[in-house]
Order: C-alpha cells, then structure tokens, then sequence
C-alpha cells in the first residue's frame, strides 16, 4: 500500500493530478466561450449552455458503464486509453462547421475522458493506506479544480487574443503533455484484482449503493452541490457580458482564476478530515457556498469575483468531502459507490441549465441565486441527516 511521505506516494498523486488536470481543462474549457456560441451560431443562452452541461451529462451516464469495465480491465489501462481518447476529441472540436456537431463532438469528448475520474477514484481507495487516501483525494481534488480553472483562463485569453477555434488547438496540445506525463509517472497497481465483466453484477452494485441511506445522501448532497456551483458559473458569464459590466471574454476567462481558492479548499479538507466529522466539513463548505451566493448579488464588478472565490471555496471544501466519504464508507464495490457518486455529481452538473434557464430569463441574477440557495437547504439537510451515521 502506498503510505504518506514516500516517493511513490508523490509519484502517484502528481501523476493522478495531472490526469485531473487533462479531463476538467477540456471539460470546462468552452465555459467563458458561451457568448461567442451564442453570437456565432445564433442560439439562445439556455441552448449555447448545453455545450457544458450536455457534455456533464454525458460522461455521469458514462461513469455508470466505465466502473464495470475499470473493475474488469484495470484501473490505470483504463486512464491511459481515456486520456488519448480525449486528446483526439479535443483535436477534431475546432473544426465543427455547426453548433450541433459542436455539440456532439463534446459529448463524444465526455464519454472518452469519463474513464479518468472513475479509474482514479477507485486506484486511490485500492492502492493507498488509509491515512494516505483522504490526503490523496484532497489532491486529486485539487487538481480538478485547478484543471478547470487553468482551461477556462486559457480558453478566455486565447480566444480573445485569436479566436474560439485556436484556443482549442492549443488545448490539444496540451492534453498529448499531460498524457505523456500520467504514462511515464502513474505506479502500475499492484492491490487491482480483476473481476469478471458481468452487467448483472454491475446492477446489483448499484442497487446495493442505492439502498444504502448513507450513501444515497452523499449522491445528493454532491450532485446538488454541483448542480448549484456549474449553473452559477455558467450564467455569471451572462451577467458580466451585460449591462453594468460588459466585460470582454479575456476577463471572463481571467474570472475562473477564482477556482483557485479551491484548489486550497480541497487540500485543506484532506487534511482538516484528519482533525473533525467530515460532516462538519461538508456543512461548513455548504455554509460558505451559500455566503458566497448572496455576496454576489452585489452589483460591484470586484466582489462579485471576491464572491466566485469564496463559492469555489466552498464548494471543492464540501465536493472533496463527500467524495472521499463515498469512497471511505462503501461497503463493498468501491468502484461502482465511486461511479455512482459522479455520475450524480455530473447528472446535476448537467440539469442546471434547464433549472437556472429558466430562472435566469424570468426572474434575472436574483432568480438565479434564489434558486441555488434553496438547493443548498437540501444538501444541507441532507449532512445532517448523515450525522448519526457518522457518530455510530
């Protein structure tokens, strides 16, 4: 097993970060890009969203699928494939001559890079002791938020200095380096024991997950808390490419350099998961994604990017919780409790758009933070609902 403080501990865990890197780079990179689908190929803002949100859709259905296979074939087999197959899709984007091959180009992205975070979950809770798995979820976290920062702000500048279509070749290029390093760093596994490849059992699994109470209120609480988190960063970029702000794709790009606090946040939580209940944890990080919520109604461009820090704060606080409580608490197929948290986790990144698009046309910024607060309710509902369990 690895433990903390050991070369291969690091080995794995920057390995397993940069793959991280690889898969939320290219999921969110359109995200600051939305207003220019929308000039160019003249569709609405609910519809243009859908380059984001059907892709999270995409690959939650996907996680299903690709935990049964991971259980068959291996985990880091399973990373490598999945990182060429999203290098190709991300090469092929740039030429889309229509907003609907655009979009199924995305999704057919989605499906491929799905392999990644299921694989990677499941590797962490097989190969790492237990004081090193909450520590290395922290990081793996991490990673996806600064993936999804850093391909945000450089989809927002490059499409500003050059066009949407470039920045996506640059992508491309940056996902075959990410790739190369993940295949000379990641550990072969040395704890995988393969199974037979029956769907049969794969049901069985996910039924089993789903009638257990305690996992079933870590499905929700993730899958609310990024419904809340992706749909409001999806129409912040319509609100700030308006009336008071009107600011240009560079800057809104440069907005996601907030996802930095969450980088900290999910670290943090590895570590402070040492210390106190995770479901204190996981009610102080809804707690602040709430505070964060109201502190962007402020119609001032500087707190609203104060107040993106601190949703992003908490969110990956709460994500990197609930996540490695999944995973600490399954009671057997780890694989499949992991796959069913992520794809609860994509399936609501993927319904805010038709939720916030709608509040966002009737009822503007108000609408849309209203709605999110009371989703935060529920999941904060739902932590303490998990309380006794944790106590027992």
């Amino acid at each position: 097993m690895i433990d903390r403080h050991t070369g291969t501990f690091w080995r794995a865990s920057i390995a397993l970060g940069l793959a991280s890197l690889l898969i939320f780079a290219n999921m969110y990179y359109p995200q600051p890009l939305l207003p220019l689908f929308t000039g160019e190929f003249n569709v609405s803002e609910a519809t243009a969203s859908f380059v984001v949100s059907l892709s999270l859709l995409m690959l939650g259905i996907s996680f299903f699928f690709i935990s049964a296979i991971s259980d068959a074939k291996g985990r880091r087999k399973i990373i490598v494939y999945a990182m060429i197959w999203g290098t190709i899709a991300t090469l092929l984007i740039p030429f889309a001559g229509s907003f609907w091959l655009l979009l199924l180009l995305r999704m057919i992205q989605a499906v491929g890079l799905a392999g990644i975070p299921i694989a990677a979950m499941s590797y962490i809770g097989e190969e790492f002791t237990p004081r090193a798995m909450t520590v290395a979820m922290g990081f793996y976290v991490s990673a996806n938020s600064l993936g999804g920062m850093g391909g945000r702000v450089m989809s927002g500048v490059l499409a500003d200095w050059f066009d949407w279509r470039t920045a996506y070749f640059f992508m491309a290029g940056a996902s075959v380096l990410l790739a190369v390093l993940v295949i000379l760093l990641l550990p072969a596994s040395k704890n995988f024991k393969p199974k037979p490849l029956e769907w049969s059992d794969t049901w069985k699994n996910a039924l089993f997950h789903l009638r257990d109470p305690v996992q079933r209120l870590a499905y929700i609480i993730g899958g609310l808390n990024f419904f809340v988190f992706i749909g409001t960063f999806n129409f912040i970029t319509y609100r700030l490419d308006g009336d008071p702000f009107f600011v240009s794709t560079a800057v809104l790009g440069l907005l996601f350099l907030t996802y930095g606090a969450g980088t900290f946040s999910s670290s943090l939580a590895g570590e402070l998961t040492q210390r106190f209940k995770q479901t204190d944890c996981m009610q102080t990080g809804i707690l602040i994604m709430a505070g964060g919520l109201l502190l962007s109604l402020v119609p001032q461009l500087w707190v609203v990017i104060a107040s993106l820090a601190v949703l992003s704060f908490g969110f990956f606080f709460a994500h990197s919780t609930s996540s490695s409580w999944v995973t600490k608490n399954a009671k057997k197929a780890r694989a499949s409790a992991s796959g069913l948290y992520l794809t609860s986790y994509y399936l609501g990144g993927s319904l805010s758009s038709i939720y916030f698009g709608l509040l966002w046309p009737a009822a503007g910024w108000i609408g849309v933070i209203a709605g999110g607060l009371l989703l935060l309710i529920v999941t904060l509902t739902s932590v303490r609902r998990l309380m006794p369990a944790e106590a027992g």
